[in-house]
């Protein structure tokens, strides 16, 4: 304490705020704390307004405001007030940004991904929302724009959105990755074409024969409900069950379609949809389906287990 103005030295300034005086010294240097006076030794003496700075230049620095902007503020050319909310907009992007560094990174522990396949899963996920705009719409172009569908029903398939919201869950932005990786796949767009052509029915037609597997969930219930009973899909109820489900069809046509729809992944494309939309949808009913296609192909065959 410097007797004659009872000012305090740096030293001193250390012990009143808590902060080490290398702290104090930089900031005075770049001018965010400004002596008020020198010793007789021309050693830098604060008085008790630059304790009160010092506590300000700590709390903006504790939220995170950088040396510039806390500047502005003590030389009032910004209020806090709008640095704040710089700021919360920058946090709010960081945030995001960890969300997809923390989402890639656990797809890459789970699947134990190569070199390569961590770089495609970062770039997908860091994509600009007009990048995953056009994935999708690229997508819906080529699978569905091969349909010949009723114009209202393809209004529905334009109007479709498929993407991230502006705060995902790590769950989206992972079936997001997961998602993008399969409708850049032209293989899997093969398939699921496939699938629709063989489920969808023209303008004035009645749905083709194994449509309702996939558009109705009554089908899928039945199934696990017999699954659940401890029903084979060999045994002799089995196939009296599915060939009831499937009256007036031709069960050939039926099996077509639906060992089309497990080839393309259907349900795993509508999960990861569901996901990435934050839905809570049906379960995956891949086991379901292949039940169902065991026992179908037995009905068309004429085979029982004879249990």
């Amino acid at each position: 304490m410097d007797e004659r103005t009872e000012l305090l030295t740096i030293g001193r300034l250390a012990r009143r705020t808590g902060l080490p005086a290398r702290t104090l010294r930089f900031w005075s240097n770049e001018g965010l704390i400004v002596p008020a006076g020198r010793s007789s030794g021309d050693y830098r003496l604060y008085d008790a307004a630059s304790v009160a700075r010092v506590e300000l230049v700590r709390t903006l620095r504790e939220l995170g405001l950088g040396l510039d902007d806390i500047r502005r503020v003590l030389d009032r050319q910004d209020t806090v007030a709008e640095i704040a909310a710089a700021h919360v907009t920058a946090i709010d992007a960081q945030i995001r940004a960890l969300k997809v560094s923390r989402a890639v990174l656990s797809t890459v522990a789970k699947r134990r991904s190569t070199l390569e396949e961590t770089a495609l899963m970062n770039r997908l996920a860091r994509l600009s929302t007009t990048e995953r705009v056009q994935i999708i719409d690229d997508f819906k172009a080529d699978v569905f724009g091969r349909l010949d569908i009723d114009p209202a029903l393809r209004e529905r398939v334009r109007d479709l959105r498929i993407d991230l919201p502006d705060d995902p869950t790590p769950d989206q932005v992972n079936a997001w990755v997961e998602l993008a990786e399969l409708l850049l796949d032209p293989d899997f767009r093969a398939r699921l074409g496939t699938f629709l052509e063989l489920t969808t029915s023209a303008p004035g037609q009645k749905a083709p024969p194994g449509a309702r597997v996939w558009w109705a969930r009554q089908v899928v219930n039945q199934v696990a409900q017999a699954r659940q009973d401890g029903l084979h899909p060999d045994d002799a109820a089995a196939i009296e069950l599915v060939s009831a489900m499937f009256r007036g069809d031709d069960l050939s046509a039926v099996l077509v379609s639906l060992e089309a729809g497990i080839d393309a992944g259907a349900e795993r494309y509508r999960g990861l949809v569901s996901r990435v939309q934050g839905r809570n949808g049906a379960p995956n009913a891949t086991e379901e389906l292949r039940w169902l296609a065991t026992a179908l192909r037995l009905a068309v065959e004429g085979k029982t287990a004879g249990r």
